[in-house]
């Protein structure tokens, strides 16, 4: 018999929306607003302040990922609702700082903060959800996961269009930072009887988390998962990093066509993200992901030869689509196949392979651009992760079937 395909949400789901877009729009909107913030505090791009410019999400990397590997430890001792609760607290102090900072050293301060409150949300708000909804995690978190792309679709456009109506960028990033407070005081509050979040009952000793963090690392097949986060993330975040710049390069110089182009991927993850969440049953996962990794390799590899900047802007909402599963359907699967091991730890780990996966990924692309004269070579990359991705993915998967064919017949 088949399930019912009906979705509920409730106060922490739409917590975790909420926090998703605010979470989006504070990585976003500093590359939005950053030509202007450079000039007003002094390290102007047009005059080499690049180097400056790349140091601010430099900087946000290192303590995104830092906390990203603690957070495990924190939230077994206060659990994941308070501890994610704070961690939107803390990055809504570090947006709000950047807002009304002096100077440059000021700046890479407060992002500085606001990547510690990131990398807890980035590890914790997929195991959050997973186990508000444990029968059918995959669908609820290529759902949520969609508010990510949400957040950056409407950050790119909003912020385009204030910046051109001479809105200072101080109240655009300050509007974010205040924003934060709807999920913080959603998720802290006190909730009514019977709709708690389903926290574990008991505080866990650090040693638990540690030991708990390597059963996970003693795991061959983990490491394929990790892998396959790392080519995803970088994928992902190349084409959303760099899009925008190799459309006023390579087809239409003014700053509106770039974020378009940004605008057009981000629409195409967020209607994948929300219309997987609706259709997709949990053990279909491993043949969504192959499938959309196949498919987003044949899209991309098209991007260096293409000379029609519409065409473009239609083949990133479609790779946008393509590209909308992976991250959150890879942490799901991974927890299917590694059934014995904690997921919040599981998460954690996979997020920490595809945080640096973007980073790298998207200085590498810069890099060949440089040392090739252009971005057009460099865009192969993107379909080399996609087409990497693919090939993980069904290794594992034709890894599982082999293993269940192996398996004694049971009789009745």
């Amino acid at each position: 018999m088949n399930q019912s395909r009906g979705m509920v949400f409730r106060r922490f789901d739409y917590a975790a929306f909420v926090m998703f877009v605010v979470y989006a729009a504070g990585s976003v909107v500093v590359p939005v607003v950053l030509v202007l913030l450079a000039r007003e505090l002094g390290f102007t791009l047009e005059d080499g302040g690049m180097s400056a410019g790349g140091a601010l999400h430099l900087g946000r990397t290192i303590p995104i990922v830092l906390s990203m590997l603690l957070c495990g430890f924190v939230a077994g001792r206060w659990g994941k609702r308070r501890t994610l609760g704070w961690a939107v607290v803390i990055t809504g102090i570090g947006m709000g700082l950047c807002a009304i900072a002096p100077s440059y050293g000021i700046v890479l301060l407060a992002l500085l903060i606001a990547g510690t409150g990131e990398g807890m949300i980035e590890g914790l708000a997929t195991p959050f959800v997973q186990d508000l909804h444990a029968d059918e995690p995959g669908r609820y978190l290529n759902f949520t996961h969609a508010f990510w792309s949400v957040g950056v679709l409407v950050t790119v456009l909003i912020s385009g269009a204030l910046l051109s109506l001479g809105v200072s960028w101080r109240l655009i990033i300050g509007a974010i930072a205040m924003s934060a407070l709807i999920p913080a005081l959603a998720m802290l509050l006190p909730t009514r009887s019977g709709y708690a979040y389903p926290e574990h009952p008991h505080r866990l000793h650090w040693k638990t988390t540690f030991n708990r963090m390597t059963a996970i690392l003693r795991i061959r097949r983990f490491w394929l998962f990790f892998a396959a986060m790392f080519v995803a993330g970088g994928g992902e975040f190349s084409l959303t990093f760099w899009c925008a710049s190799y459309i006023q390069l390579n087809f239409i110089p003014a700053a509106w066509a770039g974020g378009v182009g940004t605008a057009c991927f981000a629409a195409g993850m967020a209607v994948g993200r929300t219309g997987w969440g609706y259709v997709i049953r949990q053990n279909q996962l491993n043949k969504l992901i192959v499938l959309s990794a196949l498919a987003g390799t044949l899209l991309t590899l098209s991007f260096p030869i293409l000379t029609d900047p519409w065409l473009f802007f239609a083949l990133l909402f479609l790779a946008g689509i393509a590209t909308a599963p992976f991250w959150p359907s890879i942490q799901s699967y991974c927890a299917d196949c590694l059934p014995g091991s904690d997921t919040t730890m599981l998460f954690i780990l996979l997020s920490c392979a595809g945080i640096p996966g973007c980073g790298f990924f998207a200085w590498l692309m810069g890099y060949i651009g440089n040392q090739s004269g252009g971005l057009s070579s460099a865009f192969y990359l993107i379909p080399a992760c996609y087409l990497t991705l693919a090939g993980l993915i069904g290794y594992s998967w034709h890894g599982q079937k082999k293993r269940l064919e192996s398996l004694p017949a049971t009789h009745t």
